[in-house]
């Protein structure tokens, strides 16, 4: 995001719409008017304060973001479709959809680990962490997922080095597994994730559940000793599944 010094008046209107805090005040070196600036660091390319429309002369827009810059936008922006799988936002939507799409079997998981929030954000350092931290225990990274794309090695989880330097508002990790090695990514998040990175982050496991709606999932999780949050987001489709039923071992 750019902001035109000769059109901004300083009002900071736009102030409050930044999520990472990237805005500041700043005047001109001849002591003269004040304008805002954008510390380029802080800033994700998430585009909200534009979108926000409260600029009185227009100083704000959306620059063409060079490579490896444009990773932040990827990631950051809800409105952008990334080219290089075809998919809006940071993740895929088959985990939110398991039961039209049918990928992920009985005795499988999907998993979900979201790091980061408005306010805080994360560095892409922080997410190799956590991707060769997962890579270890034997998993496999959904093709679907930006992350994914811009992985130098998937076996290892290991990035490509030019995106390490950028950061993004959050950032999903997903990957399918044996659901007997949850006990293992759990181990793995306290031990080797907890204390190495310096943000927020959730997971979400998905898992089928038998035809009387029983499902082994919740008992590991409450036995591994991470709360579960009373919180739900919901999909509504009126569609049929789009693969044959397994049946439930």
């Amino acid at each position: 995001m750019q902001v035109d010094e000769t059109k901004c008046i300083g009002c900071g209107k736009c102030l409050p719409f930044c999520p990472v805090q990237a805005r500041a005040y700043g005047r001109a070196a001849n002591g003269g008017r004040t304008y805002v600036v954008i510390d380029r660091e802080k800033c994700i390319e998430c585009g909200v304060c534009e979108r926000a429309s409260v600029c009185p002369v227009d100083a704000m827009h959306m620059e063409e973001l060079p490579w490896p810059r444009m990773a932040r936008g990827i990631l950051s922006n809800p409105l952008l479709e990334f080219k290089g799988t075809g998919v809006p936002g940071r993740g895929t939507e088959e985990i939110k959809t398991n039961e039209v799409s049918g990928r992920v079997k009985y005795g499988r998981v999907g998993v979900g680990i979201e790091m980061g929030r408005p306010g805080i954000s994360t560095r892409w350092t922080e997410v190799a962490r956590v991707c060769m931290a997962v890579a270890k225990i034997g998993i496999e990274f959904c093709e679907g997922n930006p992350i994914t794309h811009f992985m130098a090695d998937k076996e290892t989880g290991k990035l490509d080095p030019e995106v390490l330097g950028e950061a993004s508002l959050s950032a999903i990790v997903e990957f399918e597994m044996a659901e007997e090695k949850l006990p293992e990514l759990f181990r793995v998040l306290r031990d080797e994730v907890n204390d190495e990175i310096d943000t927020v982050y959730t997971f979400e496991i998905a898992a089928r559940l038998k035809p009387d709606g029983a499902t082994t999932v919740l008992n590991t999780i409450q036995q591994s000793g991470f709360p579960m949050l009373p919180v739900s987001k919901n999909n509504l489709g009126l569609g049929r599944p789009r693969f044959v039923e397994e049946v439930a071992p």
